[in-house]
């Protein structure tokens, strides 16, 4: 099965449609993903593009590691 993400889909929405992402989001350092209650405020407004701007970490590391782990990434915005 196709494991598909859009880095303009909340970081909420990816951890629970693939729980596996918390511990690649983790790696990458958004080292608050593993707290609930950050998780489930922050976590529903903020989308990895969004994220990948506030921690300073590159839209294109994250789009990467994604992929090498297995995902088909969207990039383009979602209508």
């Amino acid at each position: 099965m196709e494991r598909l993400l859009n880095v303009d889909q909340t970081v909420l929405g990816l951890v629970q449609q693939y729980p596996e992402a918390v511990e690649i989001l983790k790696d990458l350092g958004f080292e608050n993903i593993t707290n609930p209650a950050m998780l489930n405020t922050v976590g529903r407004v903020i989308t990895l593009r969004k994220g990948a701007a506030m921690k300073g970490i590159a839209l294109d590391k994250i789009i990467r590691t994604f992929r090498d782990m297995g995902f088909t990434v969207r990039e383009e915005y979602s209508v």
